[in-house]
């Protein structure tokens, strides 16, 4: 890429020249083609993105080095842990001229303070999502898949990202998530592994899958199942009355970067209402960006999927990031689940 004088420069003078390349490590059918054709025109920059399908996975694949990624899109609780990992370079979008542009609620965050290391790039909640074809009764309870009835027995999907489901069971046993009570975590092992049985799958790309019928219900995230519902209005979405995970994903440098410029650039471009409201136009979920929903596809504004019903509000809660005791005890009744 062109060497600019520095970075702070380049984010400061509004449009610059750059160009060179661009790795993007992000979730799987999360980014907006539209986002990186306009990035690419405005930067001359090759932008490549490579999806991966659970935070683990990406993780896993960070840690073990020579992975050539510039950037990456953990969720709220595996951020600090990828801090303290010094996995993460500390980019200072506060610093960004686009930063004022960030909502106020999103930029002192728990994972995040002050935003030093990550921009928003979606947030939701994880619920369950319905065929109502195949059944009318309540949607908005984990039972669907930790008890299945009986319309649903063998049709109903999880998808398999640790965290969330954990979350969605220790609430539903009445505890909460990330928890160390070794009572509440034998009743959710039992559970589960009652549940597995009347399971048609453990599996990703639930918005094709829902949108065809081939499954009737599942374990999925808001924006997966808003989606669905466009193609296929049978289908409709659940806030577990139990409680629910609220999350988001934000965008982040890697350490070992090899394209920092450019990634820096990435994160600034983002924070303008009209790109961000480009990743919540595809993904249909809402980013962290004020002034971004005067962009946005006008079915989000009323969307069900989106906006939460007042009595369900409550339910929801940001997980914090587990203890490392809490993380084995997880990993342990994960891996009893998988065999």
């Amino acid at each position: 890429m062109k060497r600019l004088l520095c970075a702070t420069f380049l984010v400061a003078a509004g449009p610059a020249l750059a160009e060179g390349e661009l790795n993007i490590f992000n979730w799987g059918n999360y980014t907006n083609p539209d986002l990186i054709t306009k990035f690419e025109k405005e930067y001359d920059v090759k932008v490549t993105v490579t999806d991966y399908d659970s935070n683990d996975t990406a993780m896993a694949k960070i840690e073990a080095g020579g992975h050539g990624f510039d950037m990456v899109v953990p969720t709220h609780s595996y951020m600090q842990i990828y801090i303290n990992k010094g996995l993460l370079m500390e980019t200072r979008p506060d610093q960004m001229e686009n930063f004022k542009n960030m909502a106020p609620e999103w930029v002192d965050v728990d994972w995040d303070p002050g935003r030093h290391y990550s921009v928003p790039w979606q947030w939701g909640t994880t619920g369950i999502a319905v065929n109502t074809t195949a059944y009318s009764g309540d949607p908005n309870t984990s039972a669907i898949f930790m008890d299945p009835p009986e319309e649903l027995v063998g049709k109903v999907n999880v998808v398999p990202e640790m965290q969330d489901v954990m979350s969605l069971a220790l609430m539903y046993v009445g505890s909460e998530p990330c928890t160390t009570d070794k009572e509440a975590l034998k009743k959710v092992r039992d559970a589960l592994v009652a549940a597995k049985p009347k399971w048609l799958s453990m599996d990703y790309g639930m918005t094709e899958k829902l949108s065809s019928s081939d499954v009737m219900a599942s374990v999925n995230w808001n924006g997966s199942t808003f989606r669905a519902r466009l193609a296929n209005p049978n289908v409709v979405y659940g806030y577990p009355k139990e409680g629910y995970p609220l999350w988001m994903d934000s965008i982040a440098v890697l350490a070992d970067a090899k394209n920092v410029e450019n990634a820096k650039l990435f994160q600034n471009f983002i924070m303008d209402p009209e790109n961000a409201a480009l990743i919540s136009a595809f993904a249909r979920y809402a980013n962290g960006i004020a002034g971004s929903e005067a962009f946005m596809p006008d079915d989000m504004k009323t969307a069900p999927e989106i906006v939460v019903p007042e009595e369900l509000k409550a339910a929801g809660k940001f997980s914090p990031a587990c203890s490392d005791e809490a993380q084995g005890y997880y990993t342990a009744i994960w891996t009893e689940l998988q065999k």
